[in-house]
């Protein structure tokens, strides 16, 4: 099988120096991909250029991007000729849109003025005491997926912060509807800690607890290769 999966967390630049990004690292993708490789199917791994990454090897293709952009450009010609994806990046859910200094957010009439201003300089300077950064949000990418291809397997990543398991299942039952996914993975970032990465491989019937990254990267194989022989 030519299995599609992404990795790491996207960046998105403020200026030249600085960006917002997330905390993700990509071991989890790391994983998936090698236990793929291992089962011997070829794998391209969408990441970024600071993630984790698995050795080289004849049936890796690693290709790195750095914002939701250039994610989006990426993915779309993969999603087609590829038989399943492993949506495990952390995309960014907003893009800078402005950053200025208070005193100018202070002195504007109306603040959606702002919105329609960019920034020039390579460096945005650093001498007022307060900054304020304008955020958009970016196109959920994982939406235009069965677009791209109908026929893929798709498995999308949902974390949350905190949450009863009801409301866990709920989110990912509706991301289930919304992408029209095979499966989501569904974690809470406070059980992801000490080694353990507690989950759940939700789909529309059932769903299956996992404990940690290697038995995430088990599960999603066994599902994925049994959805393509079925």
């Amino acid at each position: 099988m030519k299995i599609l999966i992404t990795s790491g967390g996207t960046r998105e630049s403020i200026d030249q120096v600085r960006s917002i990004t997330n905390h993700s690292t990509g071991q989890l993708g790391k994983q998936i991909a090698e236990r793929f490789l291992s089962a011997g199917h070829q794998v391209t791994l969408v990441t970024t250029k600071s993630s984790v990454k698995p050795a080289e090897k004849p049936n890796l293709t690693i290709i790195d991007i750095t914002n939701v952009e250039s994610l989006k450009e990426a993915l779309e010609p993969l999603v087609k000729s590829h038989d399943a994806l492993i949506h495990s990046m952390a995309v960014s859910d907003y893009t800078p849109v402005y950053m200025t200094g208070i005193d100018e957010v202070a002195q504007t009439a109306n603040i959606y003025d702002l919105l329609a201003k960019k920034n020039t300089e390579s460096k945005i300077s650093s001498t007022d005491d307060y900054q304020v950064l304008f955020l958009k949000k970016t196109p959920k990418v994982i939406s235009h997926v069965k677009e791209w291809n109908p026929a893929i397997q798709l498995i999308g990543f949902k974390l949350l912060v905190d949450v009863t398991k009801e409301e866990l299942f709920s989110v990912a039952r509706a991301s289930l509807k919304k992408n029209q996914a095979d499966y989501i993975l569904a974690n809470d970032l406070l059980d992801i800690r000490d080694g353990k990465h507690k989950a759940y491989l939700v789909s529309k019937d059932a769903e299956i607890q996992v404990e940690t990254k290697a038995d995430i990267a088990q599960l999603i194989l066994k599902v994925v290769t049994q959805g393509k022989e079925s």
